[in-house]
């Protein structure tokens, strides 16, 4: 985006990420990250059981990221906040859902204590919150994700071609993940796109060939794609996905804060509008689908996007680990998810110099630093409401 349009700034450094309204209200860091995990993959159940397409899903869980920038956990409920997201996200990605429809899906995904949250009326809850979250994101409605940019990239590449598919495959597992990262809130989907890529590739051993010498500054493949990404940024990028899988999933979580909460809202009472990958994922991608995106000529197919399924089956990543690992002990793979107790180090994926962080340690620390090609400021100064956010200079 032109850094001159006045458009809402979404990349954060790591300290503004630990230090949102939600940690100023209380709430630990590591808290806040499961918050956020478990509202992305909250939103990604819904919509995949609404049928609704993986840009639907995405876009939804990039706006709840973004919602709580400038917004409490405690004063906001996760779930609601998650389905008002989607029913946001369904109308500007043209896959509208009626709003009952959508809490009538919640509510047989929630326990009965969870979906309490929504109180008494619960379609009014995430109607008025919906006038919120719009002035929050101050009306930005348009997300790019690391999809669209993983298959052009991925159509640009030469190499063997059953292992082209096999890392597209991976990579788009890995993009799926990431949804319940930060990564949306500290780099462009371009950047995250090639650096899932390149883990992908790790572990699919696929080897880009025919790329040296395009051009003389072009000392990776993907400088063909972004230039200047540095390998301490694709490291801490393939680290925050990893992470992920390093937890164990099994663990019993605590309830939610207890919320600082005013009676439900009502439409008359706000104030004018100022004017704006988951356990059900377990189908493979179907090679002829790959293969369509892929082609010279797959631009003129009529087929949707989103027809692509969400995620590697298990078999796919276990065999990549277990080969990795030379055979010893694989955590086990769910919908794309690794979830054991213990990973021991970086060589279980393929990926020499990962180690597991403690787990008070998610996301590890963000330390590289924002490289040339994007002129924007990462850092915005907050007004000590958080909201609305700020606009770029």
């Amino acid at each position: 985006m032109d850094p001159n349009c006045g458009m809402p700034c979404w990349y954060f450094e790591k300290k503004e990420l630990r230090n949102t309204p939600s940690v100023q209200d209380g709430i630990e860091y590591e808290t806040e990250c499961r918050y956020r995990k478990e509202g992305a993959r909250f939103i990604i159940d819904t919509g995949t059981k609404m049928d609704l397409g993986y840009n639907t899903m995405a876009t939804g869980v990039v706006y709840f990221h973004r919602f709580y920038m400038y917004h409490s956990f405690r004063n906001f409920p996760r779930y609601v906040t998650a389905c008002c997201c989607l029913f946001l996200a369904g109308k500007v990605e043209e896959t509208p859902k009626k709003c009952k429809d959508i809490i009538k899906t919640a509510k047989g995904l929630l326990t009965e204590q969870k979906f309490a949250t929504f109180g008494e009326d619960p379609k009014e809850e995430v109607m008025t919150l919906e006038r919120i979250l719009l002035q929050t994101i101050k009306f930005d409605l348009q997300v790019e994700h690391p999809y669209s940019f993983l298959l052009k990239y991925a159509k640009s590449l030469k190499g063997d071609k059953q292992k082209l598919h096999k890392m597209v495959q991976m990579a788009w597992t890995f993009v799926n993940d990431s949804l319940c990262t930060t990564l949306c809130l500290q780099w462009e989907p371009e950047v995250i796109a090639v650096a899932l890529m390149y883990l992908a590739g790790k572990l699919s051993k696929f080897e880009v060939v025919d790329w040296i010498g395009r051009h003389s500054k072009h000392l990776r493949w993907w400088d063909m794609f972004v230039e200047d990404i540095t390998m301490d940024l694709l490291e801490d990028i393939c680290h925050q996905v990893l992470d992920l899988y390093s937890q164990p999933q099994n663990a019993q979580a605590p309830e939610s804060p207890p919320l600082v909460r005013n009676p439900p809202l009502k439409k008359e009472q706000l104030p004018p509008t100022p004017f704006v990958v988951t356990p059900q994922h377990s189908s493979p991608i179907p090679p002829a689908a790959i293969q369509r995106h892929l082609e010279p000529n797959s631009v003129g197919n009529k087929t949707r996007d989103d027809s692509f399924p969400s995620v590697t089956p298990n078999k796919v990543i276990k065999s990549e680990l277990k080969s990795a690992n030379n055979g010893e002990k694989i955590p086990t793979v769910t919908g794309g998810v690794v979830s054991d107790n213990k990973v021991s180090s970086g060589e279980v994926y393929g990926y020499s110099g990962y180690t597991q962080p403690p787990s008070s340690a998610f996301p590890p620390a963000f330390t590289t630093t924002r490289p040339p090609p994007y002129p924007y400021p990462a850092t915005a100064t907050h007004p000590t409401s958080y909201y609305p956010p700020p606009s770029r200079p």
